[in-house]
């Protein structure tokens, strides 16, 4: 759908108009889902604030570390700005959504590895905007 939208948007002022509309949804769209996913698991996860809370420093160092890999892998490579600017915030912002259905699918993972998950996907989002900051001026040119 979204090829599709493109598509019609660079040959139509109205369909790029569309285009760029949607282009705000998925800031909210992300944290709307978080949201029904936390209020879903919220009783399990109560039960498991240790284990969340065990994670959350390994999580939190990651989340510092990683650009930086990221910028070392891209020197590594000589890659152009570009290209090393999504290494990086590749390297530093994984989506744990992907893995959530599937911790549920785990019989008795509830509630630790919801949780866990849950964390990490909290303090990925709490780095977001650094990462929308910092990354561009890791490979400025």
């Amino acid at each position: 759908m979204a090829a599709i939208v493109q598509f019609i948007g660079n040959r139509n002022e109205q369909a790029e108009k569309v285009a760029e509309s949607l282009n705000l949804f998925p800031v909210p769209a992300t944290a709307l889902v978080l949201f029904i996913v936390l209020a879903s698991v919220m009783p399990q996860i109560g039960l498991a604030k240790s284990a969340a809370l065990q994670a959350l420093p390994i999580y939190i160092s990651f989340a510092i570390i990683a650009p930086f890999v990221g910028w070392i892998i891209a020197r590594i490579f000589r890659l152009e700005s570009g290209s090393a600017s999504a290494v990086s915030f590749s390297a530093s912002y994984r989506n744990s959504f992907v893995i959530l259905p599937l911790a549920f699918a785990i019989p008795g993972s509830m509630p630790i590895i919801p949780a866990v998950i849950l964390t990490q996907t909290i303090v990925e989002l709490c780095f977001l905007p650094i990462y929308i900051r910092l990354i561009p001026r890791l490979f400025k040119t």
